[in-house]
């Protein structure tokens, strides 16, 4: 018997979403960014750096990059050829070297050198979007926000959570079918999901225990 695939997309009731969530949040408990940080400068630092680029891979490189450059102080005078050489493998490394280094001297001239805790604030940063401040927000300060990347917009779109590919609708939408109290736990949960079943190319629909709330799923 061979597969086919619902491709209906709807919106769904917050009950079903609710469900949902608790099923994945007992497979997924108390997800944490896989980034390596001690304070909330090192952290923002690796989220710059993690764009198109693997957590494994930046968490190789910033022990470096923090021993030599520990603070905003001294990332802001900083080399910029001897960043690119520590970042290198991070990849878009000179475009990567600018906008930390024009991020430590923003804290700096704006924020005495401590990162902000406000949206607003951090959105100001170079380098930094409502995808990095809501990471910053959700993992550095505790404070309810949903980061939305490519995985958390595939599983939201397959589950039918969302009708949208823009990041901006796809946030708007998970807020206003989840409680605030779970926005914390959206990002990290939707990302393992999306990294070991929900995956790009091949969603192993087969092993996902959320199979049968999904509009999407290969039956």
């Amino acid at each position: 018997m061979g597969t086919s695939k619902k491709t209906k997309k709807s919106l769904v009731s917050r009950d079903s979403a609710l469900q949902v969530f608790s099923i994945l949040n007992k497979d997924y408990p108390n997800p944490k960014t896989e980034l390596y940080y001690e304070a909330p400068f090192q952290l923002l630092i690796a989220v710059i750096l993690s764009a198109q680029c693997t957590d494994e891979r930046v968490n190789s490189v910033t022990p470096h990059l923090f021993s030599k450059f520990p603070t905003a102080a001294h990332l802001a005078k900083a080399s910029p050829k001897e960043v690119e050489t520590i970042i290198h493998s991070c990849g878009f490394y000179k475009n990567k070297t600018k906008a930390i280094i024009q991020t430590s001297k923003s804290l700096l001239e704006q924020f005495q050198g401590t990162v902000p805790e406000t949206m607003e604030e951090l959105v100001s940063l170079a380098g930094v979007g409502r995808k990095t401040a809501s990471v910053i927000l959700n993992q550095a300060f505790d404070k309810p926000a949903i980061a939305v990347d490519t995985h958390v917009a595939r599983v939201s779109y397959r589950l039918g959570w969302t009708q949208s590919q823009n990041p901006l609708i796809i946030e708007r939408d998970l807020k206003l079918l989840l409680p605030e109290s779970l926005w914390a736990l959206v990002n990290g949960t939707l990302i393992l999901h999306g990294r070991r079943i929900c995956k790009a190319r091949k969603p192993l629909c087969s092993q996902c225990r959320i199979q049968e709330f999904c509009p999407s799923a290969e039956v």
